[in-house]
């Protein structure tokens, strides 16, 4: 049985970025991330935290930035300077 269901435009182009070649159908597409899903043994609630982060645009930015100043060699205050600032350790 087929049936037809409504897509905002960004989570058609979504689906089109997933694609492995132009003329896989979203079904196959779909049915590829629902098998990844159950091969990754994702709980309920990890399930839907990543649906959260994945969602969420500003998070998304966040964790590319993050990323971009890793890649640049940046990785931020070290622990040892956040524990200082927090008073946690003795200097």
């Amino acid at each position: 049985m087929e049936t037809t269901i409504r897509l905002n435009t960004n989570v058609k182009e979504k689906l089109d970025s997933l694609k492995v070649h132009s003329r896989e159908s979203y079904n196959d597409v779909l049915l590829r991330m629902i098998n990844e899903c159950k091969n990754m043994n994702l709980d309920d609630d990890s399930l839907k935290e990543t649906i959260e982060i994945l969602g969420s645009p500003e998070t998304m930015r966040n964790l590319a930035e993050a990323l971009e100043q890793i890649n640049k060699g940046n990785y931020g205050t070290s622990l040892e300077d956040v524990e200082k600032e927090l008073g946690l350790k003795n200097v």
